[in-house]
């Protein structure tokens, strides 16, 4: 399990051409994307961290004015990209390299600006080790889920779904699975025969909201144990049939999420206890967010 626990996150970090992730300052999330051997990060969401405008768009439209009479080209300086929306659509917004990036915080007034250079500098450095040694990304995540307070064997168990997960979408996109919005169907099909629930009936059930949309960062262990046996089933499934295509790969889905449910129903009828359950972690986000205010 180790070994290939090593080898998907060795994959994770090798695909560097087009790959994007959140990163957090301060409880604040960063767009970014790995773009032409370096990070791009979302302007928008960098102004965002320093100063919590409400119109952050608009706060940069006058910025942009205000460098270029200061002689900063910035239109040769930002690249359009396309990051993940609110709505979790790729739309195209300014991304800003580290560099650049130090730049434009020169020119923001606030008291956050020193700690986020530290911290740009810092992620930047990360990057560069992680592409090198892969087991310090896995140390990471586990780093960042045990300061935000999660059981460590909780933590152990979302690593391992992590893995999992990327087994199961390495195996999509060989498939010709290419779209996200197909990659969300096939998803919502293991869960829906997994728990009964889409993926957003799942959140409502939860209540979380959009600043809380990782779900699995909200279940409890028997929860993404079962997500587990799901997203493997249909892993192993899909390569047995060689299913190909949308169509097919849903059926491989729906397989396998029924295989959780089995397993989900059976549990449920020797303990007669639900394994569906409306707890959530919110409570350590809050407790994290105190505990940044504090030290601000």
């Amino acid at each position: 399990i180790l070994i290939n626990f090593k080898n998907n996150l060795t994959k994770m970090s090798q695909k560097k051409e087009k790959e994007t992730k959140l990163v957090v300052f301060q409880d604040k999330k960063i767009r970014r994307i790995w773009y032409k051997e370096e990070w791009y990060f979302s302007v928008v969401d960098i102004i965002f961290a320093l100063t919590e405008s409400s119109i952050p768009r608009r706060y940069w439209s006058d910025l942009k004015k205000k460098l270029g009479e200061e002689g900063f080209e910035v239109y040769e300086k930002i690249v359009q990209l396309k990051l993940p929306a609110e709505d979790n659509k790729l739309r195209t917004t300014d991304g800003i390299n580290t560099k650049n990036a130090f730049r434009l915080i020169q020119s923001i007034p606030s008291k956050r600006a020193e700690p986020f250079k530290q911290w740009l500098a810092q992620v930047g450095y990360e990057r560069i080790e992680e592409i090198e040694n892969p087991e310090i990304a896995q140390d990471r995540v586990k780093q960042y889920y045990e300061l935000k307070g999660y059981p460590k064997d909780w933590v152990d168990k979302r690593l391992r779904g992590i893995a999992i997960r990327q087994e199961l979408t390495d195996e999509w996109k060989q498939r010709n699975i290419k779209q996200e919005r197909e990659f969300a169907i096939l998803t919502n099909e293991i869960s829906k025969a997994t728990f009964n629930k889409t993926i957003q009936e799942y959140k409502e059930f939860k209540n979380l909201n959009k600043q809380n949309k990782n779900l699995r960062d909200h279940m409890t262990d028997w929860e993404l144990i079962l997500t587990m046996v799901g997203e493997k089933a249909t892993t192993d499934i899909t390569i047995a049939k060689n299913s190909q295509g949308f169509n097919e790969c849903k059926t491989s889905a729906i397989d396998g999420g029924n295989i959780a449910k089995n397993t989900r129903n059976e549990i449920e009828e020797k303990t007669k206890k639900s394994l569906i359950s409306k707890e959530n972690y919110l409570h350590l986000t809050r407790k994290r967010r105190e505990q940044i205010e504090q030290n601000d």
